[in-house]
């Protein structure tokens, strides 16, 4: 009997224990609901839709706020002007990465993605400058893509117009762009190497789709084998995973509403031609195939709430006072469907970047590949892939579903970190 009251006297001493340290730094910290003992707010979110949980606290307590995620608490930026705020105006400050469980199962604090302080900034700077040796921003790279393009074509030609999963298919090619930069070769899709570095990209996606919480931040040496095997490995990820579940949800998106599909590729026969290669040129003479690709981005909202950032210093943000090294989270998602940017935002719709004449429009709200000191440091090359490849597609193939347009199912589905498309197959017909 007096074990069983020690025990239940040392559990009431840890859930005071943790009340205490939670509320002791609330003050300074901006409002949120009152987080449990040991478990923080996690009861209180929808992990299957961690973006509408936000958008739901937001509407409480305002853009900014705190949750508790066990007893570690995560400022919460919800909406363009405090995203903006945060991650451009103050971007030094919130460039540090938060906590996750895949950088101490798999990086251990290595690479781009996943690092902090001297060796993020060292790491980073070393990355760009290679691949900008390496041909990344030049015509060479164009060369490639298109290269990878036609290939691509070619073997959905082999799928004879029968129907078939694209999913292997479209991460073959912008695996394949990743492999002739850093590698300087390309591979066959059934080539046995290449089909090994395809599993490892499956395996890492599906870390990054479970739970995400706690890290440790170290500081050691920056050039070193490991640290240079987690970069390459991040710029294979970043390169590869986003683009293809892109380009397969853009499919997905162009059989659900067949009257975009036909508006783009009357505008490839009007610019490009049936036989002519597309190339990055012809974006600027094509601005109904552009707003769809942004759509699409838009649409798809891949990273509901990005990587975790985290402050590299104490920082006053809105007269609230948030401590260095606090997580922060940002909600791409109430940027990217913000109703009074995006009329409808829940709605496929390419009208969101034209203007009243047809005219490409370029949106700040566009933040698919984050923003700030974080930014995605593949997106050019990513923005160059979704265009080349999507247009060859549609020059040389019409879509077909297997089922009815109308009974397609588009709804995302949220793992972790990633949202994915649903399965779906459809018929690549020859034109």
């Amino acid at each position: 009997m007096d074990l069983a009251v020690a025990l239940v006297l040392c559990l009431c001493s840890l859930l005071l224990l943790s009340l205490w340290k939670q509320s002791s730094g609330r003050g300074k910290l901006p409002p949120g609901p009152t987080p449990l003992p040991i478990l923080g707010n996690m009861l209180q979110l929808d992990v299957k839709d961690i973006s509408k949980s936000l958008t739901n606290f937001s509407k409480v307590y305002g853009p900014v706020f705190t949750l508790y995620f066990g007893m570690k608490p995560m400022v919460v930026l919800h909406g363009y002007e405090a995203v903006k705020e945060a991650l451009t105006d103050l971007g030094e400050e919130f460039s540090g990465r938060g906590r996750l469980p895949v950088s101490e199962k798999v990086r251990k604090g290595h690479g781009i993605l996943f690092s902090n302080g001297k060796r993020w900034k060292e790491t980073r700077r070393f990355s760009l400058m290679t691949l900008r040796n390496l041909g990344m921003g030049k015509r060479s790279i164009e060369d490639r893509v298109q290269e990878e393009a036609h290939c691509l074509v070619e073997e959905l030609r082999k799928t004879n117009g029968l129907p078939c999963d694209p999913t292997f298919i479209l991460g073959c090619a912008p695996c394949n762009v990743i492999c002739s930069i850093i590698f300087q070769n390309r591979f066959e899709y059934k080539d046995q190497i290449f089909l090994g570095i395809m599993k490892i990209f499956n395996e890492n996606t599906r870390i990054l789709s479970s739970p995400w919480l706690q890290e440790k931040d170290n500081q050691e040496p920056v050039y070193t084998v490991e640290n240079l095997a987690s970069t390459i490995l991040d710029l294979f990820v970043a390169g590869t995973e986003t683009t293809s579940t892109t380009l397969r949800y853009g499919l997905l998106l162009l059989l659900k509403h067949p009257e975009v599909t036909a508006k783009v590729q009357e505008e490839i026969d009007c610019v490009i031609g049936r036989h002519r290669i597309p190339c990055m040129q012809d974006r600027s003479h094509m601005p109904y195939t552009d707003a769809v690709i942004h759509e699409i981005q838009r649409y798809a909202d891949l990273l509901p709430t990005s990587l975790p950032h985290a402050v590299t210093r104490d920082i006053k943000f809105r007269n609230y006072l948030i401590p260095k090294g606090t997580d922060i989270l940002t909600s791409l998602t109430s940027v990217l469907r913000d109703d009074k940017e995006f009329p409808n935002p829940g709605v496929f719709d390419p009208g969101h970047f034209l203007d009243e004449s047809g005219n490409f429009r370029k949106s700040d709200y566009f933040m698919a590949f984050s923003t700030g000191k974080r930014v995605c440091v593949g997106e050019g090359l990513a923005r160059m892939e979704l265009f080349l490849f999507l247009t060859t597609i549609l020059q040389k193939f019409t879509l077909k579903s297997v089922v009815d347009p109308k009974d397609l199912d588009t709804t995302l589905v949220v793992n972790g970190l990633i949202s994915v498309p649903p399965f779906y197959q459809l018929c690549f017909i020859p034109v």
